[in-house]
């Protein structure tokens, strides 16, 4: 069975973020660059499919600038086999991601894609759901549990009132909760191993893919700055306050 699974290069979640002067979008000249953190786990557990015998190949895919292609060398170090690039300097957009998404499935034709729930840069969480929609697979989003037993998943979700088990049949889509593996350190010799790893680079229009986006994002701004905070003297002063001056919101 062959797995997929997609990867995004985002700000490093260590990193504050900062918004450029004109407000049009985030600064991330000289800024670290990492694999979003829901991918990692995503990746893990394709590794985690095949180490187990149930994946015979696992291909990490990214969509983006050049430099993603570090992405996927970490996607590789992890236990990728191989690796696609869809290059563009595009703004994507979720819709976009999908559609770029479901023709590389649609050339690739694995059993199972994973991905992350949602990316730290946009939080949008609408990828996995789009792509099911457009291959008309079923899925199973925020997931802490997989496993896979011929051409079914059973996958256990985490959902508000607490975890709900649902069985799928493949060809699906996952999505990746934080509760579903903590992913392996990257060690040297896997990451020597990842650089002779195959990757191949493909444009939007050689999948026949319009890329642009839909939304216009008309100006970014940080958070206002919260207010200092005050120490007071008895509980009494604390009631007070917080009868008299505390905000409801």
């Amino acid at each position: 069975m062959k797995v997929m699974t997609a990867v995004k290069r985002v700000v490093d979640y260590n990193v504050k973020v900062r918004v450029k002067a004109d407000q049009s979008g985030v600064d991330i000249g000289n800024v670290k660059m990492s694999m979003n953190p829901f991918d990692e786990i995503a990746t893990e557990a394709a590794t985690r499919l095949k180490e187990a015998g149930k994946a015979t190949e696992v291909i990490a895919v990214s969509c983006g600038v050049p430099q993603c292609q570090e992405t996927l060398r970490t996607a590789l170090a992890i236990g990728a086999d191989r690796g696609v690039l869809v290059e563009t300097d595009a703004e994507l957009q979720p819709l976009a991601v999908a559609k770029l998404l479901k023709a590389v499935i649609d050339k690739e034709q694995p059993r199972l894609v994973i991905l992350g729930k949602q990316a730290i840069d946009d939080d949008a969480g609408q990828t996995g759901q789009l792509l099911a929609a457009l291959l008309d697979w079923p899925q199973a989003t925020f997931a802490s549990h997989i496993e896979i037993d011929g051409e079914t998943a059973t996958v256990t979700r985490e959902v508000d009132g607490g975890l709900e088990v649902v069985s799928i049949t493949l060809p699906a889509i996952v999505t990746t909760d934080l509760r579903l593996n903590e992913p392996r350190y990257v060690t040297l010799p896997n990451i020597m191993k990842a650089k002779k790893k195959p990757i191949d680079v493909l444009k939007p229009g050689d999948l026949g893919v319009d890329p642009s986006p839909r939304l216009k994002t008309l100006k970014v701004v940080e958070p206002p700055a919260r207010k200092t905070g005050i120490v007071v003297p008895d509980v009494a002063t604390l009631v007070e306050k917080l009868q008299n001056e505390a905000k409801v919101i």
